[in-house]
């Protein structure tokens, strides 16, 4: 049996934490840039940090998961779950360094920590779109990802925070009848 609040708690701490990576990153890069450091060295600089902190506390949930979780189908879901989001986790700091570099115009192709990154990802995904789809499709799979990555990230962190929004913007107004 699968506890569908411990997964839906398990997603809702994974949006926060894609948050996270992302403004921290942001704000990481954006702090040494207005300490004089270059763009490419402040990514270079954030985003290994915020890649394993990243992947620390995704560790880190899935073993308590694992040590707490209600079921065995439970820390299964969760797990296959936590497989499937790790890299548009880990795209989330990435997309703050594009995000600078888009602003900044720059090429973040420039930074190694990208660059790194990038070739990791290809190293994934080509073997995959080779088998599936031929040769020459590489690139096609990369905005996938980085569409595919965005979009699940926002949507978690969305889901995440509306009901705190909600309740900031106070209770509804009473209908009159």
């Amino acid at each position: 049996m699968i506890s569908l609040s411990h997964v839906k708690r398990r997603l809702g701490q994974y949006g926060a934490l894609w948050l996270f990576g992302f403004f921290g990153a942001l704000a990481i890069i954006l702090g040494g840039m207005a300490f004089g450091m270059d763009l490419m060295l402040a990514a270079d600089t954030a985003l290994p940090a915020a890649w394993a902190a990243q992947g620390l506390a995704l560790a880190l949930g899935l073993g308590l998961t694992w040590a707490r979780g209600p079921s065995l189908g439970t820390s299964l879901a969760v797990t296959l779950l936590a497989l499937v989001l790790a890299l548009p986790l880990f795209w989330a700091p990435t997309s703050a360094a594009v995000v600078v570099a888009f602003f900044a115009d720059r090429s973040i192709e420039y930074s190694t920590a990208y660059a790194a990154f990038r070739i990791g990802v290809s190293d994934l995904l080509y073997p995959a779109s080779e088998a599936l789809f031929g040769p020459g499709l590489i690139q096609m799979m990369w905005q996938a990802f980085q569409v595919a990555a965005s979009v699940v990230g926002f949507l978690s962190a969305l889901a995440n925070l509306w009901p705190r929004l909600r309740r900031l913007l106070g209770p509804e107004p009473a209908v009159e009848g």
